[in-house]
């Protein structure tokens, strides 16, 4: 069991950070770069800290409000870092209808973090909001990065994670 902690640490490296400095030198002055250059920044680090956009504003001569305006305005960027293994659970109609919310508090209590956190070990991971995945003929869905488990009850929460808690302890031999 996972002790709880809403909050880790930033842990860039100097090879992302002159990947960064790099990337928004070559795009700093051109119109409209600021998406981009939060796109790759997301790509680079996986998530964008407040490490990041404060790099971002101060190359950008902009203010870190303005940055963490567009940063939380559209939805595909994330302000949390995401676990090896990031869950997903479809809260589409069809989803919702037939059990999801009990599927995520299942999630949630077995790895004692909530929607949105992540486990202190960098590990897993629970997307802070899915919407329809489109495949409502499985409803309700459980993402685990790309593997799909459709038709799930709270009951196979437990044996789904088990797969990525046996993994786990393979990485750690």
């Amino acid at each position: 069991m996972y002790k709880r902690k809403t909050t880790v640490a930033f842990k860039g490296t100097p090879e992302q950070e002159k990947k960064l400095r790099d990337m928004i030198a070559k795009r700093k002055d051109q119109e409209g770069a600021l998406i981009p250059v939060l796109q790759e920044a997301q790509e680079i680090y996986g998530y964008l800290p407040i490490e990041v956009q404060y790099i971002i504003a101060r190359e950008f001569k902009i203010t870190l409000e303005k940055v963490y305006e567009v940063v939380t305005f559209y939805s595909h960027f994330t302000l949390n870092p995401i676990g090896v293994y990031n869950i997903s659970v479809c809260m589409g109609t069809a989803c919702y209808v037939k059990g999801a919310g009990e599927i995520l508090e299942r999630i949630e209590r077995k790895l004692n973090i909530e929607a949105g956190q992540i486990t202190p070990d960098g590990m897993f991971s629970i997307a802070e909001s899915t919407r329809c995945i489109g495949a409502c003929g499985l409803a309700p869905l459980v993402l685990v990065n790309d593997d799909i488990y459709g038709q799930v009850t709270p009951m196979d929460v437990d044996s789904i994670l088990d797969k990525y808690f046996q993994e786990c302890e393979g990485q750690n031999k």
